[in-house]
This record gives C-alpha cells, sequence and structure tokens, in this order.
C-alpha cells in the first residue's frame, strides 16, 4: 500500500474515538458525580500563576501548590479552605494542564466566540459562551483535554506498532484502543489516568526507538532522551509510572551499535563502553528527575507535613520506623496503604475476596474491553511473552543475550510484566488501574492477529473483533442519552414526596434528591428531613448492637430509604461475619419484610437496538433483587452480564432503588425479625 493510505486511515481512526470521547463529556450536567474528579476540579479553583517567585516557591503561601490551601484562595463562586494543608494524591502535571488548558480557552473564547454557531457545545461549554464559573468549566476543559491525551495515545501507540511490527498492526492496535470502552469511559473524567497513560506509551516509544538499529546513533540518543523525559512527565502524573525505570535502564544497557553481515544476519558492534552506559544512565535519570521536578514541584519543595510512616511494605523488602517530611511522600504512602488494603476504609471493602490479576482480567474481558477485545488482549499478551522467551534458545541452546530483533520487545514486557504482576495483586483492583498497560495489550492483540497466515481467517478475525468492539463501544456511549440515574431519581423525588418527608441515604454514597430545576423550579435537599443510615461507617468497625439500634429508629421513622448504588449492599452481604446484621437488612429491605416496599427504581446501561447490557449488581452479594427491579429490567429487554467491579458503574451508571415505608413498622418490631449470630465477635459487640 502507498504510504499517504495508512495515515489517512488513522485520521479516519481518530475521528471515530473523537466522537466517541468528547460526547456527552457533560454526562452528569455539572454535578460532578465523580469523587475524585470533584475534588480534583475544586482544588483546581484555587491553582493560579503566582505573582512573585518567592510567593510562588513557598509551600504555605504558594497559589501553585496543590497540597496547600493557599492564604487567600477562592474557588470563584466555590467554598474553599484557606491557609490549612490539604491531601492531592496525585502527580501535579495533569493538574496544572487542566488549569492552563482552562485558562488558555477563557482568554481566546471571547475572539473566537462570534464566529461560531450559538448552540455548538464548543461554544457554549468549552469556550464558556453561557459563562460557567470556574468549578464547571475547569471540569468539562479538563475532560475535553482528557479525551484529546488519550487521542494522542492512540497516534503514538500507531507509531509504536509500525516501528515494531508493521504499519498494519499499528493501525488495527489504534482502532482497538480507539473502540476501547474503559479508555471511552476514562476519557470522560477529568482524573491522572489518561494523562498518565499517553506518557506512558510516549516514554517508551522513545524507549524502543532508542535501541532501533535502523536509526543513527544521533537519532537514537534523542529518542533516548525524549524517552528519559516521558519517564518523568508519567511519573508526574501518578506515581506508579515510577516502574518505567526498569526499562529505562534496560535500553541504556543496550545503547550499541549494530550491522549486518553478508549472510544478512545481525552482529552486535562493541558499543557503548561499561562506564558510558553507566553516565548515560545517571543522565537520562537527572533527565527524568527534572522533567519531574519541573511539573511536579511541590513534591521537593514542601516539607511541611511531618508525618510517622511506620512499617512500609515493598514485597519481600521491609522499612521500618520511617518518617517524612515530604507531602508528597505522604500521600504516595497514604495511597499505597490503601490498594495493599492495610488502610481499612469502606469504599475498598468490596474487594473482600477478589482473586489478585484474575479479578483484573475478568473485569476487563466482560466490562472494559467486551469479551471478543479482552480475550484477545489477554492471549496476545501470553502470545508476546513466549515469543519474547523463545528468542533467548538458539541454535546451540540457551543464551542469556538477548537477541537485537527481540530487545524492544523485552522493553515493553520490561513495563507491561512487572505493571501488570504488582497491580494485579492489590488487594484494591479499580479497573482503570489497568490503564497504563492497556495499549500495550491492544498492541500484542494485534500482532498476534496480523501474524495469522491465511489471509481469509486472518481477515475474518480481524472483523470480528472489530465488529464486535464497535458494537459494544457504540452501546456505551448510547448510554449517556439518557439522563444520569441520580438526576432522574430526583425528579421523581421531587415530584412525588412531599416536603417535609423524611428521606434516608447510606453513609459512604451520594444523597438524594440533588438540587435540580424541575418544572421552572429550583429545587433543594432543604426541603426534605435528610438523614443516613450507617452500616459501612467506620474505618475499622463491623456491626453491633448500638449500630442495630440506631439504625432501625433511623429507619423505623423515615418515609423514604434511598440506595443510590450498590456501594453498601454489595459490600455488608458478602462480609456475613462482619456484617451480620447489615446483611439481614438489605435481605428483609429487598423482600418486604421490614414494611418497605421499592417504590422506584432507575438506571443507565450500555444498550443498542433495545438491548441492555445489565449487569448483576445482587447475586454476588448473594442477596435477591427485588421484584420491581426482576420486571424492571425484564421490561427493558435487558441481558444479564454478570458481576461489575463497582468503579465502572457507580460515577456514570448507578442502580437507584428507593423504598417507601408503607407499614411503619417499630424499631422495636424489625429488631425482632433479625437473627442473632451465636458466635458474634466480642470486639464488635455493645
Amino acid at each position: 500500500m502507498k504510504r499517504w493510505v495508512w495515515p489517512t486511515l488513522l485520521v479516519l481512526v481518530l475521528v471515530v474515538a473523537a466522537w466517541l470521547r468528547l460526547t456527552h463529556i457533560d454526562w452528569d450536567e455539572y454535578h460532578h458525580f465523580h469523587p475524585d474528579e470533584r475534588y480534583i476540579s475544586w482544588v483546581a479553583t484555587t491553582i493560579e500563576w503566582p505573582d512573585d517567585l518567592a510567593t510562588g516557591l513557598t509551600p504555605n503561601r504558594s497559589s501553585f501548590n496543590p497540597f496547600y490551601w493557599p492564604p487567600d484562595a477562592s474557588g470563584g463562586g466555590v467554598g474553599v479552605f484557606q491557609d490549612r494543608p490539604r491531601d492531592f494524591a496525585y502527580g501535579h502535571l495533569f493538574l496544572y494542564l487542566g488549569v492552563a488548558a482552562s485558562d488558555l480557552v477563557n482568554q481566546i473564547g471571547p475572539s473566537l466566540i462570534p464566529y461560531l454557531p450559538d448552540n455548538w457545545f464548543l461554544t457554549t461549554d468549552i469556550l464558556n459562551a453561557r459563562l460557567q464559573g470556574p468549578y464547571e468549566h475547569i471540569t468539562i476543559v479538563g475532560r475535553a483535554l482528557a479525551a484529546i491525551m488519550d487521542l494522542g495515545t492512540i497516534v503514538l501507540l500507531y507509531l509504536l506498532g509500525k516501528r515494531l511490527y508493521h504499519p498494519a498492526v499499528g493501525l488495527l492496535a489504534g482502532s482497538f484502543l480507539a473502540l476501547n470502552v474503559m479508555h471511552i469511559q476514562l476519557s470522560h473524567f477529568f482524573t491522572s489516568d489518561p494523562f498518565m497513560t499517553f506518557f506512558v506509551v510516549l516514554a517508551l516509544l522513545g524507549l524502543v526507538s532508542a535501541i532501533d538499529r535502523r536509526l543513527s546513533m544521533t537519532q537514537r540518543i534523542i529518542w533516548l532522551l525524549v524517552g528519559a523525559a516521558a519517564v518523568g512527565f508519567a511519573v508526574g502524573n501518578k506515581f506508579s509510572a515510577v516502574m518505567l525505570l526498569l526499562p529505562l535502564a534496560l535500553t541504556v544497557w543496550w545503547m550499541g551499535a549494530a550491522r549486518k553481515r553478508q549472510d544478512g544476519t545481525d552482529i552486535e558492534l562493541p558499543g557503548l563502553s561499561l562506564s558510558k552506559r553507566v553516565l548515560m544512565l545517571v543522565l537520562t535519570g537527572v533527565i527524568a528527575l527534572v522533567a519531574f521536578t519541573v511539573t511536579n514541584p511541590f513534591a521537593v519543595l514542601d516539607n511541611t507535613c511531618s508525618t510517622d510512616l511506620g512499617l512500609i511494605e515493598f514485597g519481600p523488602f521491609q522499612l521500618e520506623n520511617l518518617s517524612t517530611g515530604s507531602c508528597y511522600f505522604k500521600n504516595v504512602f497514604t495511597q499505597q496503604r490503601m490498594v495493599s488494603g492495610e488502610s481499612d476504609l469502606p469504599f475498598v471493602r468490596q474487594y473482600a475476596g477478589t482473586l489478585p490479576w484474575l479479578y483484573h482480567m475478568e473485569m476487563q474481558i466482560k466490562w472494559g474491553m467486551g469479551p471478543v477485545l479482552g480475550l484477545l488482549a489477554f492471549l496476545g499478551l501470553a502470545w508476546a511473552i513466549y515469543h519474547a522467551v523463545r528468542a533467548l534458545w538458539q541454535d546451540d541452546g540457551f543464551t542469556w543475550s538477548v537477541p537485537l530483533t527481540a530487545r524492544p520487545h523485552w522493553v515493553i514486557l520490561a513495563w507491561v510484566v512487572p505493571f501488570f504482576l504488582t497491580t494485579g495483586g492489590f488487594y484494591v483492583k479499580f479497573m482503570r488501574y489497568l490503564q497504563p498497560i492497556v495499549p500495550f495489550l491492544m498492541l500484542y492483540a494485534a500482532a498476534m492477529l496480523w501474524q495469522i497466515k491465511r489471509p481469509k481467517l486472518r481477515a475474518l478475525a480481524i472483523t470480528a473483533c472489530l465488529l464486535f468492539t464497535a458494537l459494544y463501544a457504540l452501546s456505551f456511549v448510547n448510554m449517556y442519552n439518557t439522563p444520569h440515574s441520580w438526576v432522574d431519581a430526583s425528579k421523581w423525588i421531587y415530584r412525588h414526596v412531599e416536603p417535609g418527608a423524611v428521606i434516608l441515604g447510606e453513609s459512604w454514597d451520594d444523597q438524594m434528591p440533588i438540587a435540580l430545576v424541575v418544572d421552572d423550579q429550583y429545587r433543594t435537599a432543604n426541603q426534605y428531613q435528610i438523614a443516613q443510615t450507617t452500616w459501612l461507617l467506620g474505618t475499622e468497625d463491623g456491626d453491633n448492637e448500638a449500630k442495630v439500634i440506631q439504625n432501625l429508629a433511623s429507619i423505623a421513622a423515615a418515609d423514604f430509604v434511598t440506595l443510590a448504588s450498590n456501594r453498601v449492599y454489595g459490600v455488608v452481604p458478602r462480609q456475613p461475619e462482619r456484617y451480620p446484621y447489615s446483611s439481614q437488612f438489605y435481605e428483609m429491605l429487598f423482600d418486604g419484610s421490614l414494611g418497605y416496599d421499592l417504590a422506584y427504581v432507575t438506571n443507565r446501561s450500555p444498550n443498542l437496538a433495545g438491548i441492555h447490557l445489565q449487569p448483576d449488581m445482587f447475586t454476588w452479594a448473594e442477596v435477591d433483587a427485588p421484584r420491581f427491579v426482576s420486571d424492571y429490567f425484564e421490561a427493558q429487554g435487558g441481558v444479564n452480564w454478570g458481576r461489575v467491579d463497582e468503579s465502572f458503574t457507580v460515577y456514570d451508571q448507578p442502580l437507584v432503588l428507593i423504598f417507601e415505608n408503607k407499614d411503619r413498622l417499630s424499631a422495636e418490631s424489625m429488631r425482632a425479625l433479625f437473627v442473632d449470630p451465636p458466635d458474634f465477635p466480642d470486639h464488635v459487640q455493645e
């Protein structure tokens, strides 16, 4: 094929990818339903370029420090704190990019708006013709920027596939990534993951190019420096990218020269000496550190968070009695405790009993990629590992010297395999944690398919994968045509629940109703009496008698109980030893034993041609769905797609259940329905 054909096809792929990522980026109607994004945007409202260098570099005075609320912090209409520390569990770079992009469009918007259609989303929201406050505008611009970064990742993946295999492989890998549902979903959130993934792929493209024997040494050194800087930028978005140091070290070690013999085989010429390799390793490390420091200045400057880190474990290694003043490392180690399960936080208890690595694979195959692409992705990873290891067997037996042609593949696997083994082994298994290796899984799937020798069979396999994945991607984006469940449920409450009613929500979940304009009137939850159950509350508490009495008193006094998602009932019934009463509560709430009837149910889910892919919120939790829910799903024409990771559904597609107190049972009557466990642990008894 002519050279211009591949870039042309890539442009078409990018057009499709852009539509999938940029459509409905106002998916929550600016209610900020994603908690991480909500906090990031809140912090971003106070990030400003400092007036002078001295103030800008002073941690407790700078308006550029994510770890501290500035003394004169102003959220532009949103309440913020002033002159106090704040936690920020991410790198600085994506935050600065989002703020800079928001400021840029605010500056150029007034000049462009007169020349654009009035009702364009670009005009009204991105360029801010409707004069949104900073909190909303930073969010929507940040989402658009996340989508653009993901488009950039597709381009980089195409270039990587072209360099390693063939332009067709690069294009196919880019097409798979363009249709990847998890990437599409994460492109709708202003969070660090799409930014980190972009720089990870850029880093590995640079490192692979640095050992490409077809390039001159000057070109290879330039690529090495690009890769080293990208390593720093990747870590500057999220600390877990620090594992890129391994492929960086491998690349420096293999920075030799090569030539072809007359028989066509490659031989390695003496390249950089050991001393030069060490020097180059130091130089690339310094470049990565400088790139990180420039984009994360307060990771170095802010040492005001004196913290005892206690025991820190890195696999078999343990460090005791550590303390640090670094706010950056304080946040890193806090996150490390969370993902390891050491910090017993309610929102991660959903992962009790999940299998390392296999749970991640299940969620990606079912939901993140879809079954066809998901299976091909992990088979492709196994295929790539097999061929990399097989390259060590030469005609004269096994060798520890990796052949020249296999080295680029080993560089990529030096990122993918350790990252998957480490991240997949965490107690906490949010699906987004795998995003930094997903582009390479797409690459391996594409390369494996391209190796099929029979052209018709290869074309059939590629077509089937693209077709099924495209249909799944289309069904996912089609979901956003339906209003968010929390918006829909709130409208129902305002229209059907009398003011003054007691509405009982749940701790660790969003509260209904949200503030809305309903029937041309601005309505807020202040017109109701809002309270919460506390079944999941407490970082170490299970159930006890006091909790049961308190919650049943609230339930007896309430008019309605709202379950905004499965954040609680999807967890406590699976842990009856810890929650013997809470688990019974949801069983009896769902079957009507507590005198509550299900009055309203709503959700949105991937759908196409009237068929909905319904996640199963109940079977894994070992509770029976209320009859009303079963009828609701049946009326939708839903297909039960099995259990789902909470993080995939809770932000943009939660199932909402609203129960009405019909029988008005007393707390004592409800308490009599509970079976007291005979061996209830002493440490949680009253």
